[in-house]
C-alpha cells in the first residue's frame, strides 16, 4: 500500500532547518531527493527501505576505489553520489510521510558507518598494494577515528541546533540518560533486534557527550528549567550564537569529505585522504569544539542570570 503523502508537498517541508542546509544539499541533493522521496513514497517503500538501497550503492562504490583505473574510479563516485543522494531521500520520504523513526535513524547511521566502513578497507588495501608500508593500517585506523569524532560532533551539533532553535519540534538530540532507560526496558529475548540497534545508539550518543561535555550541560539544564517548551528569548540567543560556526562544522560533514575523496582518486593519491582527516580536519574539529565550549558556557550564564532575575 503506497504511504499517504502530504498534500500539497513542497521540498522545503523536507528541510529540518534551512540555516542547517549546505548549498550542495539545497539545490541538488534535497531538491532530487525530494523528488525520489515522492516516487518511493508512491511504491509504498519505506524510509528504512531506501535507506538500506542506499547502502548497497555506498558499499560497492568504496569497493571500486580498490581498483586503481580511473573510470572504474569514476563509477564508484557514481555510485557514492546515488548513496548520498538516498540517504537525503530516506530522511525526505520520512518527514513526508510522518513516519521518522528512532529506528530509521538508528539504521541509518548503522549503514552511514559500513559505507565508509567500505571505504576505508578498500582505500587501505589500495595503499597496500601499491607499496605501502604496513604502517598504512595505523594511518587508515587512525584517520577513521578521527572521522568517526568529526562526523559525530557534528552531527550532534546540528541536532542541537535544530532541538534548541525549533524548541523541540524537530531535532534527533538524544541523551544517554533517556536512552540508558529505554534500553534496560528492552529484552534480548522479546527484541532483539531492538536492542542492539539501540545498544549502538547509545554507545554513539555516549560518545557525543564525552565530545562535547559543555553542551550536554547545556541541555540538562534546559531541561530541568523549560520542562513544557523552550522559550522564545533561548532559542533565538541560541540562533544567534551558534548559526555562524555552520560554515565551518560543514567541513566535517559528508560533501567536504566526498569532495576530498574524489579528488585523491582523480590525482591517484589515495594515502592523501588519511593524511588529511588525520591533519587539517582534526584541526578544524578542535578550534570547533573550543568555540563551542565558549558558546555553551555564555548560553549557560545567560540561563543563569535569567533565572536569577525571576527568582
Amino acid at each position: 500500500m503506497a504511504a499517504q503523502l502530504a498534500q500539497p508537498p513542497a521540498v522545503e517541508s523536507t528541510y529540518k532547518v534551512r540555516e542547517a542546509e549546505g548549498i550542495l544539499d539545497l539545490y541538488f541533493y534535497r531538491r532530487l531527493g525530494f523528488y525520489l522521496a515522492k516516487f518511493f513514497g508512491k511504491l509504498g517503500m519505506s524510509p528504512i527501505g531506501v535507506t538500506l538501497l542506499g547502502g548497497v550503492f555506498g558499499i560497492v562504490a568504496g569497493h571500486l576505489y580498490f581498483y586503481r583505473s580511473l573510470p572504474t574510479n569514476i563509477a564508484g563516485m557514481a555510485l557514492h553520489v546515488c548513496a548520498n543522494l538516498l540517504d537525503n531521500a530516506d530522511g525526505q520520504l520520512a518527514r513526508l510521510t510522518g513516519r521518522p523513526s528512532r529506528q530509521g535513524r538508528i539504521v541509518d547511521s548503522l549503514v552511514d558507518h559500513l559505507i565508509f566502513t567500505s571505504i576505508y578497507v578498500h582505500l587501505t588495501l589500495r595503499c597496500f598494494f601499491e607499496g605501502a608500508t604496513p604502517v598504512i593500517f595505523l594511518v587508515a585506523a587512525a584517520a577513521a577515528l578521527s572521522h568517526g569524532l568529526q562526523g559525530g560532533a557534528a552531527d550532534y551539533y546540528r541536532n542541537a541546533y535544530l532541538y534548541f532553535v525549533n524548541r523541540r519540534s524537530r531535532g534527533d538530540f538524544d541523551s544517554s540518560s533517556k536512552l540508558r532507560t529505554d534500553y534496560q526496558g528492552l529484552t534480548w529475548r522479546e527484541r532483539p533486534w531492538q536492542k542492539f540497534l539501540l545498544a549502538l545508539y547509545l554507545n554513539f550518543t555516549r560518545q557525543q557527550e564525552m565530545i562535547s561535555p559543555d553542551l550536554k550541560s547545556l541541555r540538562d539544564l534546559v531541561d530541568q528549567l523549560f520542562h513544557e517548551e523552550i522559550p522564545e528569548w533561548f532559542a533565538a540567543q541560541y540562533r544567534n550564537a551558534a548559526r555562524p560556526a555552520f560554515k565551518f562544522w560543514g567541513v566535517l560533514m559528508t560533501n567536504t569529505r566526498m569532495f576530498l575523496l574524489f579528488a585523491v582518486m582523480l590525482v591517484d593519491r589515495s594515502s592523501w585522504f588519511f593524511w588529511v582527516e588525520i591533519t587539517i580536519f582534526n584541526l578544524v574539529l578542535i578550534y570547533l569544539l573550543f568555540q563551542q565550549r565558549n558558546m555553551c558556557r555564555s548560553l549557560l550564564g545567560i540561563i543563569r542570570q535569567q533565572r536569577q532575575q525571576l527568582d
